[in-house]
């Protein structure tokens, strides 16, 4: 199986662990230590040796930071996570705050000490957060103190290794460019910009730019390392050796020189001493890289990561991947909900469900001659309260049962070759009451706007979170998450720069895709999500328009639960679109599954009464 239930941190240890990093901090002359939920590369995902937050507190959730005092310890996380904070955290040790409303640089220029040290490790912050904290601190005559060795590895006894999974070749009829090529674009960039290097340090980005996957995080395959990338010459590429097979050394040879991880600051040093500018992305790359230049006595500039637009922006190729992989990834989902609905109420649970669709999956994929690599990340599997905490990971501990007139709420997806799907159904187990319905058909008609948006050149994601929101809103309701998030190919399920936001600066262009997911969470009770993962299509004509405009297309092909649809809510053209959308599920996934299935199908997809 793809995914642990196994409860990964403990809370009961936060007092004993909290006081072994106070006595660190001590030694250290420090008043206070920065504990990120992050790795050298700033990624969502990070291999066990990187999860300090999860094991210093108990949290687990993919964001967030904790701040140690002296006398207090102050835990920060987003709108998603603030149900799961308390649950996973003692209440005795931590504190829990609002990562957006009152994130760790205000809450230290509030309530820490004047002429407090307080430490960091500067491999775990982005140079623009380290700016950021800064000026709040020192406005404040708080010193902020980079740390040689990170405070929370001196106490991790049992602290894992870091992974060395093997890399491979993502081949050129998956990624529809040669790397080459992106390298090429991406030289461009970099001299376009002034610049005479850059350093990537999002694995996804190397990633992308090399066309190789890797295993070395859960659930997104990527190979952990940098790359110095040159406006002209050949690029050097940190990456362990011990990773790849001759073939991928080989391979990757030709394209860069193979270095090892351990010898990035020397390089990059030796670079800042004898070049020009070298460009770091404030958002991505580590405050560590912004030091070494500066002591070497270079200069740093501002510089966009040059390899994550053009990884957003999808090609012919990795577009019919993705249709590809969500055609498959529906007779899949078809496969899993019309089971769910053949079980009795109290007969399955969490875990359970989680498995079967894993189940499914697996025997989808092998049947199709495309075999599922991996989930894209941990399932959402929240029966009835449970649903509510908008990324709830279900455990040994937590385990429910889908108990009769309960919603359930199911996020998964999966990791093929071709591509990267992510989608969210709620199912009704038993019978839904007015209220659920009520909510249920408020965020079916979020979905629906944003699937049918018609918009010009130069949108941003910001401009369209609205819309998602409207039928909501009209009721006293929202959620308290984005709409949408970019997605990769065969890459990480949550991929910027494009998302749909009220954060969403990014322009929306054609080839991006994006999740549509607005949502319904009451907490105690029950929570609502549904999504698809839409893409951009060029800009076309409307007859009898002025102006042509972007739209979506759906990539995401399965049913949503009719018994949960209140009509009468609906517009016209709303119920015309699950109609037809329904239709489109039901003629492209029928001639995949079986007999039973295909009955379950029709039903599930007539249209609406």
């Amino acid at each position: 199986m793809f995914q642990s239930f196994d409860v990964t941190a403990d809370p009961s240890q936060g007092i004993a662990r909290v006081g072994k990093l106070r006595d660190a901090m001590a030694k250290s002359g420090l008043d206070g230590y920065l504990v990120p939920r992050a790795d050298e590369h700033q990624g969502e995902y990070v291999a066990p040796s990187s999860e300090r937050l999860a094991w210093l507190t108990g949290f687990t959730g993919s964001a967030g930071a904790a701040l140690i005092l002296n006398d207090r310890a102050v835990l920060f996380v987003d709108g998603r996570y603030t149900l799961q904070a308390a649950e996973q955290t003692d209440p005795s040790v931590f504190t829990v705050e609002s990562l957006i409303d009152n994130p760790p640089r205000q809450w230290i220029a509030e309530n820490a000490r004047e002429g407090s040290r307080i430490g960091f490790d500067p491999w775990l912050h982005t140079i623009a957060e380290l700016r950021a904290l800064r000026g709040k601190a020192e406005a404040r005559g708080i010193e902020l103190v980079p740390v040689a060795e990170n405070m929370i590895d001196s106490i991790w006894e049992d602290r894992p290794s870091p992974p060395l999974a093997q890399a491979r070749i993502h081949p050129k009829d998956r990624a529809g460019e040669l790397a080459t090529s992106k390298l090429e674009r991406m030289a461009k960039t970099i001299s376009e910009a002034g610049a005479d290097c850059t350093v990537l340090t999002d694995p996804s980005s190397i990633a992308w730019a090399f066309n190789i996957r890797g295993q070395d995080v859960p659930h997104t395959p990527l190979a952990l390392g940098f790359a110095l990338v040159p406006a002209t010459g050949r690029p050097a590429l940190f990456l362990d050796r011990r990773k790849l097979d001759r073939e991928t050394e080989a391979y990757l040879t030709q394209l860069a020189d193979l270095k090892a991880p351990s010898s990035l600051e020397t390089e990059l040093s030796a670079w800042a001493g004898t070049s020009g500018a070298i460009g770091l992305d404030a958002s991505l790359a580590a405050e560590k890289l912004r030091l070494v230049v500066k002591e070497a006595g270079g200069r740093t500039t501002d510089l966009d990561d040059p390899a994550r637009l053009p990884r957003a922006i999808k090609n012919p190729t990795e577009l019919e991947g993705a249709r590809s992989a969500h055609r498959r990834d529906g007779v899949a989902m078809a496969r899993f909900l019309a089971w769910l609905d053949r079980q009795e109420p109290g007969t399955v649970d969490e875990i359970s469900a989680v498995q079967k669709l894993e189940a499914c999956r697996s025997e989808t994929g092998e049947s199709l001659q495309m075999p599922l690599r991996d989930i894209s990340f941990d399932t959402i599997s929240g029966a009835g309260p449970n649903g509510a905490i908008i990324h709830y990971r279900v455990t040994t501990r937590t385990n429910r049962m889908l108990r009769a007139n309960e919603l359930y709420l199911v996020d998964s997806g999966a990791q093929y070759d071709d591509g990267t799907t992510d989608i969210t159904r709620t199912i009704i187990i038993g019978r839904a009451n007015n209220d659920m319905r009520d909510r249920y058909t408020r965020v079916l008609k979020g979905l629906i706007a944003l699937s049918t948006m018609r918009f010009p050149k130069g949108t941003r994601g910001m401009d369209l979170d609205p819309f998602a929101r409207h039928a909501l809103w009209q009721a006293g309701l929202d959620y308290a998450h984005g709409t949408g998030h970019g997605v990769g190919s065969y890459l990480a399920v949550h991929e910027g720069p494009q998302r749909i936001a009220r954060t969403g600066t990014q322009v929306l262009e054609a080839g991006m895709i994006l999740s549509n997911e607005p949502g319904y969470y009451k907490p105690g009770s029950y929570g609502i999500r549904l999504e698809n993962l839409i893409v951009v299509e060029p800009e076309s004509a409307i007859p009898g328009g002025d102006i042509e405009m972007h739209g979506f297309e759906t990539l995401t092909l399965c049913p949503f639960d009719r018994r949960l649809i209140d009509a009468d809510l609906l517009s016209p053209e709303e119920r015309s679109w699950i109609d037809a959308y329904h239709a489109r599920v039901r003629e492209t996934l029928a001639p995949q599954l079986d007999g039973e299935t295909r009955a379950w199908l029709e039903e599930a997809t007539a249209p609406l009464p």
